[in-house]
C-alpha cells in the first residue's frame, strides 16, 4: 500500500516539517556533488554499529561516534530512498507537528532518529556498514500519528491482484500494516538489516513514537484535571 495523502488538514503551517524536508534534500544534493568521495563521506557521517559499540566500550572516542546518530538521519542512499522518506514525512509530519508544537516536534523527531539508530546498533553491534536515512525518525512520526489520529482517513493506493485501487482507509490500518511488514521483515533477516534496510530501526522508531505521543496525551489530560 502506498499512501497518497491524508484527509486531516493541520491548523498551523508545519514549519519544522517543511524545513526538515528542505534540509534532507539539500544534504542529498551535497552528497551528489561529492562524486567518488561520497562513500568515504557516508562512512564518516553515517551510523556504523561497530564504531558505536567500540565507543560504548571505551575503545574509541565517544563524542564523534555519538554525533553520527544525528548526522546519519539527514543522509540517504539514493533518490528512491530520499523521495520515499520525504513523502511519508510530508503526509504525516504536519499533523504530528500541529499536535506537539513546532519546537517539541523537532526534539521528538531528533530523539526518534537517535532511538531508532541505537536499536539498529543493538541488533547489529559488529556491523561495519554505515546506516543512513531519515527512516527511523519518520517511523517515530508514523507511530505518533497512528496513536493520535487512528481514525483519520488516508487516501491509499492499494494493489488488488493485477490492478490498483485508490481507497480512503483509517490511519491505524495503513500504519499498522506498515509496522507489521517491518516486524516480519526484521524477523526474516538476521539482525534486521537484510536487503540493505535497517528494519529494527523502523520498529524502534515507531514504538518510540507511540510511547512519546501516549505520554504527551496523558500529561496533557493530567494537567487539565489539575487546572480544574
Amino acid at each position: 500500500m502506498i499512501p497518497i495523502r491524508d484527509e486531516n488538514p493541520p491548523q498551523r503551517v508545519p514549519v519544522v516539517t517543511r524545513t526538515l524536508i528542505v534540509l534532507n534534500v539539500a544534504a542529498f544534493l551535497y552528497q551528489i556533488g561529492l562524486g567518488p568521495k561520497v562513500a568515504a563521506f557516508m562512512l564518516g557521517w553515517g551510523v556504523v554499529p561497530e564504531r558505536l559499540t567500540d565507543a560504548f566500550q571505551g575503545l574509541t572516542p565517544v563524542p564523534s561516534a555519538m554525533l553520527t546518530l544525528f548526522t546519519s538521519m539527514f543522509l540517504h542512499g539514493g533518490w528512491i530512498h530520499l523521495v520515499g522518506n520525504m513523502w511519508y514525512l510530508w503526509i504525516f509530519g504536519d499533523n504530528v507537528e500541529d499536535e506537539m508544537g513546532s519546537l517539541r516536534f523537532l526534539g521528538f523527531y531528533l530523539a526518534a532518529g537517535v532511538v531508532s539508530a541505537l536499536m539498529h546498533v543493538m541488533f547489529n553491534p559488529g556491523s561495519p556498514v554505515p546506516a543512513v536515512g531519515a527512516s527511523g525518525a519518520i517511523a517515530g512520526v508514523l507511530g505518533a500519528y497512528a496513536y493520535a489520529f487512528p481514525r483519520a482517513r488516508v487516501v491509499t493506493l492499494v494493489p488488488i491482484i493485477f490492478f490498483f485501487q485508490i481507497v480512503a482507509l483509517p490511519a491505524l490500518l495503513v500504519l499498522g500494516l506498515w509496522f507489521v511488514f517491518q516486524f516480519f521483515s526484521a524477523t526474516l533477516f538476521a539482525g534486521g538489516g537484510g536487503g540493505g534496510v535497517a528494519w529494527w530501526a523502523h520498529i524502534g522508531g515507531f514504538l518510540f513514537g507511540i510511547l512519546a505521543m501516549a505520554l504527551r496525551r496523558r500529561r496533557r489530560r493530567s494537567t487539565a484535571f489539575v487546572e480544574q
